[in-house]
């Protein structure tokens, strides 16, 4: 089933919604300062390519540091890339057959407002037991 989905939304918003991310990923890599930024960004890239499989798990080692990033990024990329997620979700619940697209375009919406301190790992991986399980 996971494949199937993966497969629809990669034709019907994840082709697109991963090259916003990337071209994010670009600008900010761009300059030395944002170059952890396009890497978070490259890394949301893949996961919204294929994001059927996958959670983000909150990582146990981020501090202050993945705090304030999370405040620039907010403003310069994550709320764009949260408008885009909005979007595709609306025209994705249009359809009955789209809902489920829409409900994961709605739970990565946290992820591309604050990227930093979080990991994507498989479904599989995750106990349900740890912390930031979504499963």
């Amino acid at each position: 089933m996971r494949l199937v989905l993966n497969i629809i939304w990669l034709v019907f918003g994840g082709l697109w919604l991963a090259l916003g991310y990337f071209v994010a990923g670009v600008i900010c890599c761009i300059l030395i300062i944002t170059i952890p930024f396009g890497i978070a960004a490259f890394r949301i890239g893949v996961y919204a390519l294929w994001p059927f499989g996958k959670t983000v798990v909150e990582k146990p080692t981020s501090g202050v540091g993945s705090l304030i990033g999370n405040v620039i990024w907010l403003v310069l990329c994550g709320i764009w890339l949260a408008i885009g997620h909005v979007v595709t979700a609306v025209a994705m619940a249009i359809t009955i057959i789209g809902l489920p697209l829409a409900v994961a375009n709605l739970k990565m919406i946290p992820i591309s407002l604050m990227p930093l301190g979080k990991d994507i790992v498989d479904v599989d991986a995750v106990r349900p037991s740890q912390p930031g399980f979504a499963g």
